[in-house]
């Protein structure tokens, strides 16, 4: 018989029972409510511990090192050695991202260049971290295979459809510039990847400004054609950022997620067809889509340079004299753990 059940049947006592067995009813009544109610009370305090248990949030996109890091299933083991749990969430998109590592909802993650120039501008308290080195090719502007646009000169005028304040934001910003096409004279629509490929796909705009893997899908499922990629106008580097609350007070835990990071692009560099088949089972595309990219990918996390950050301040100066930014900002502000990772 349960405690619970003793209770019950000591409280349903009928008022003809014998004045004393009442009275040891009573006492036998309220010490079960006492045992109850420290049994009670140590559940809740046993919840409380496993709540309280630090948790590292890391926010990824469908590619890259995050995701096989993921995929690969070593980074929790090592975490828990910490005391440290791991929770992932997935964003469609670089800006998306980091607005969650600025409410709150995310200590940790990864996008491209622009994405943390614009969340800096906005205000984010966000810090880098490491960086993989330049991948030009992932990224690219593509238009249809039936299109008679033959060169970026030729977007004078047109519709383009990209992710506003992504890395591919300020690769359109250099190829018109190249092209000696003011960036005021073509019509930026700005949505995220799934819905930009839709509106590809329709003809309601006349190229798209995309990175990998969905570059790599939009050339073997559409046949889109690449008008110009990132060679010779941008670096395309990979930024592993972090909260500036949760790197300041969890130096341990970030370092233990870079080493992780860099051998599972170790890996990865080593294993390009097996790591293709890993991130195709994580993202739903097919493995030779995931392959290509791959093949365009930046491999080995580093810690985050002086050129680098120059470059960074570099795209921060551009949005800002184009208005795309609210204020000029200070790339090395946003640098704590730099040097030490």
């Amino acid at each position: 018989m349960s405690r619970l059940d003793e209770i019950f049947n000591v409280l349903s006592a009928t008022p003809s029972d014998r004045p004393d067995r009442r009275r040891s009813a009573r006492r036998r009544t309220l010490g079960l409510l006492a045992a109850a109610a420290g049994s009670l009370a140590v559940g809740v305090t046993g919840l409380a511990r496993a709540q309280a248990r630090p948790v590292l949030r890391i926010g990824y996109q469908k590619y890259g090192s995050l995701t096989l890091l993921k995929a690969r299933g070593s980074l929790e083991p090592r975490l828990a050695s910490q005391g440290i749990d791991v929770r992932w969430t997935e964003f469609p998109a670089g800006p998306q991202l980091l607005e969650g590592l600025n409410v709150g909802s995310i200590d940790f993650g990864t996008v491209g260049e622009a994405p943390p120039i614009f969340a800096q501008a906005a205000g984010a308290d966000l810090v880098y971290v490491a960086n993989e080195p330049a991948a030009p090719q992932g990224e690219a502007i593509v238009v249809p295979a039936t299109s008679t646009l033959r060169s970026v000169r030729d977007l004078k005028g047109r519709k383009v459809v990209l992710n506003k304040g992504s890395n591919v934001h300020y690769l359109l910003v250099k190829a018109l510039e190249k092209a000696q096409v003011d960036y005021r004279d073509v019509t930026t629509i700005f949505l995220p990847p799934a819905d930009a490929r839709a509106a590809f796909e329709r003809g309601s705009v006349d190229a798209w400004v995309i990175w990998d893997p969905f570059l790599a899908a939009a050339e073997r499922q559409l046949g889109a054609r690449v008008l110009a990629d990132g060679t010779g106008l941008v670096s395309n580097h990979q930024f592993f950022l972090a909260a500036r609350p949760y790197a300041s007070r969890n130096p341990q835990a970030l370092q233990a997620v870079i080493d992780e990071l860099r051998k599972a692009d170790d890996w990865g560099r080593a294993h390009l067809a097996q790591a293709a088949q890993v991130l195709a089972k994580e993202i739903g595309l097919d493995a030779a889509i995931i392959e290509q990219a791959t093949r365009r990918s930046g491999f080995g996390v580093v810690p985050v340079s002086q050129a680098v950050l120059a470059e960074q301040q570099k795209i921060a100066d551009v949005f800002s004299d184009l208005k795309l930014i609210p204020k000029r900002i200070r790339i090395a502000d946003a640098t704590l753990l730099a040097a030490t990772l």
